[in-house]
């Protein structure tokens, strides 16, 4: 299952694809690095989002371990 984090940075990812095409397209440096930032920014907060997942699984596995033992 994706978490929050996940979702919003792969939207941010892809519009930010979508903002640098349409600024090569139309020539406009600015436009173009304004979407480089918007993926950096997607990509950073899709990682935040796999570590919380790895720490929400890591977590279940000790609560696990722990009643197994009881």
């Amino acid at each position: 299952m994706i978490n929050k984090n996940q979702a919003h940075g792969a939207v941010k990812n892809v519009v930010g694809k979508v903002q640098e095409e349409a600024g090569k397209l139309v020539g406009n440096k600015e436009q173009q690095a304004k979407g480089i930032q918007k993926q950096v920014s997607g990509k950073a907060e899709e990682r935040l989002g796999d570590a919380k997942e790895t720490v929400k699984h890591a977590r279940e596995a000790v609560k696990d371990a722990v009643a197994a033992a009881k």
